[in-house]
């Protein structure tokens, strides 16, 4: 069969794909432009697809489809009904990633919560250096035990962070944007209560009608001062303007590994707010721990083979 990956570049250069030469020719493009897509995939078998998106036309003009694998565990960028009906199995890869994305929520809630950004800077600009004392306690930092961390997004992710901000000593509560998610062990509120009450909160739901724009000027106003506000779910649930405007009207902190639109516009207002040592963003890699791109891999071929074999 031919297997075609449509965008390698996003597993990393690491990742060895050999583990797929079983299954018959594989071919690899780094990238690929939307306009690159049908003229890639019309012979294939087998596309392996992170984020190049797969539509009808792109399947009715493909008849020798079989399976799309997607390198990920959301499926937006396959039309799935499409697929149905056109008889193309679609197969994703879920839970592969939390463990990665929890020890990246507390990389960026610790980094905000001990200052990291002034200290390091203080140290190499040799402002310690100058100041005469053995320590520096210019920019207090805060315990997270003792404090109040709120979760948006009680799902398998969610629950992950809620053991660990337990175990620093937490008190935890959540906020289910479904409305369907229950757990005994945490303290239901609602999302004002929650965004009111709480002095970290971790935002791990999808992009959907509910969430779209669920944090933006009129609640983000409720938030603690020096609260951190942390978004490793999707971009679009917070409004970044608003969160861009409120960061430089008072002191809040704010972590962000995804963003509306990826890679990230030049002229986006959260890149030219005055209070950049308040504001941690990262390029989308809470998912990409070495650990979980194996896990990811093994789930592809897995896939692959219960389709065929």
């Amino acid at each position: 069969m031919n297997i075609v990956i449509l965008d390698a570049k996003t597993l990393g250069d690491d990742l060895d794909l050999s583990a797929l030469d079983q299954f018959g020719k594989v071919v690899r493009y780094e990238t690929t432009d939307p306009s690159e897509t049908y003229e890639r995939i019309r012979n294939a078998t087998v596309v392996i697809t992170n984020k190049v998106v797969i539509s009808r036309l792109h399947m009715q003009r493909c008849p020798l489809l079989k399976l799309i694998c997607i390198a990920a565990t959301g499926m937006n960028n396959v039309d799935l009904d499409a697929a149905a009906q056109i008889g193309i199995e679609v197969k994703n890869v879920a839970g592969y990633s939390t463990q990665s994305v929890v020890q990246h929520t507390f990389a960026m809630a610790l980094y905000l919560l001990e200052k990291m950004a002034y200290y390091d800077k203080s140290v190499k600009n040799q402002e310690w250096s100058r100041s005469g004392l053995f320590t520096d306690v210019s920019k207090p930092f805060f315990e997270i035990a003792g404090k109040n961390w709120g979760i948006i997004g009680l799902g398998e992710i969610g629950k992950g962070v809620a053991k660990v901000a337990e175990a620093f000593g937490a008190n935890v509560s959540y906020y289910s944007t479904s409305g369907k998610n229950k757990d005994a062990n945490y303290r239901q509120q609602s999302l004002e209560a929650l965004l009111s009450s709480c002095d970290i909160v971790s935002i791990h739901a999808p992009l959907n009608a509910q969430t779209r724009n669920l944090i933006h000027a009129d609640n983000l106003k409720l938030l603690k001062e020096e609260s951190i506000l942390i978004n490793v779910g999707r971009g679009g649930i917070v409004n970044e303007a608003d969160l861009a405007k409120e960061l430089d009207t008072r002191i809040l902190y704010a972590g962000l590994d995804v963003v509306e639109k990826e890679p990230i516009p030049a002229d986006t207002p959260l890149l030219h707010i005055e209070a950049q040592e308040r504001l941690l963003i990262t390029p989308h890699i809470a998912w990409t721990s070495k650990e979980a791109r194996v896990k990811l891999l093994e789930g592809i071929v897995k896939n692959i083979q219960s389709y065929f074999i």
